[in-house]
This record gives structure tokens, sequence and C-alpha cells, in this order.
């Protein structure tokens, strides 16, 4: 059994590449997890913003 595990993209990023690794891991598209993240940074105030601050300090670079 193969074990994935998850990381910042270093290729897919536009700020940090929180979203282009959750995208990568889930293999999805970055674009459909980039707008769940503004999402829920505009639904419920400003989480989307602090779960990508802690996301891009706990997750490492590939």
């Amino acid at each position: 059994m193969i074990m994935k595990k998850l990381f910042r993209s270093s290729t897919d990023r536009k700020i940090c590449g929180v979203c282009g690794g959750i995208a990568e891991y889930f293999n999805i598209d970055s674009t459909l997890v980039r707008l769940g993240v503004v999402l829920l940074s505009c639904l419920a105030f400003g989480t989307g913003v602090l779960a990508y601050i802690i996301a891009a300090i706990v997750m490492p670079e590939a």
C-alpha cells in the first residue's frame, strides 16, 4: 500500500502552494480548491484565510 503525503506544491502555486498541494493530493483541479477557500473565507467570517495561513506554516514544501 502506497501512502500519499500532503505537501505544498512547488509548481502549482499562487501564494504559498497550499491549494495546489491539496489539489494534487486529492487529484482534482486546483481552481476548485481555490474557489472553496474563497467561499469559506467569505461565508465563514474569514475562516478560510486562517486555515490557509495555518496550512502554509504546517505543510512541508514538496
